[in-house]
């Protein structure tokens, strides 16, 4: 991912408010595809583009600029049912630390391959922090899930299960990271 310097205020601007409608349609977009209780293919009829509004607040850009989170998210989720192989890195089957990894490069991330050394790269997150993406460990690091907002994550749980949502809460709290 390349980082662009902005100048002239109003690229700035215009780059933001950009920002800021792909992060929501992309959330939206999310929202949508994760209905998993409803059978059918989602209607979106009566949707109106026209309504998404545009904030060009840096600190309220913020959020929504936090590089492909959305990605991130709806590639994990993708593999709910997916079976847990330990040492597999996906896309049929992984472990822990394979479905992060597998996840965040389907957004063009590159983060480590195993839990101890996912615990150590991007920064620090405190457990109050948390945002959807983020990389949190358990059980001193030997498990990694990814946070996906509502008090939940996503994760390849062990042997003889399958990917999953379960609450953050379900496990031993070691740290969280942010990529």
């Amino acid at each position: 991912m390349s980082h662009h310097r902005f100048t002239d205020p109003r690229t700035r601007k215009h780059a933001l408010g950009r920002a800021l409608v792909v992060g929501v349609l992309s959330l939206t977009t999310l929202a949508v595809s994760i209905d998993t209780a409803n059978a059918q293919a989602p209607v979106l009829r009566d949707w109106n583009i026209a309504a998404v509004s545009v904030d060009t607040n840096p600190a309220k850009v913020s959020a929504f600029a936090s590089s492909d989170t959305g990605r991130v998210l709806a590639a994990a989720e993708s593999k709910i049912g997916a079976p847990y192989v330990w040492g597999a890195t996906g896309p049929d089957s992984f472990d822990c630390s394979g479905l992060v990894q597998w996840a965040y490069a389907q957004a063009g991330v590159s983060i480590p391959r195993t839990s101890y050394d996912q615990a150590v790269g991007g920064t620090p997150v405190s457990r109050d922090d948390l945002q959807p993406g983020d990389v949190v460990l358990y059980y001193g690091g030997e498990h990694v899930g990814i946070y996906t907002g509502g008090g939940e994550i996503v994760h390849a749980p062990t042997s003889g299960e399958s990917v999953e949502r379960a609450p953050v809460d379900s496990m031993p709290y070691y740290l969280a990271r942010r990529y």
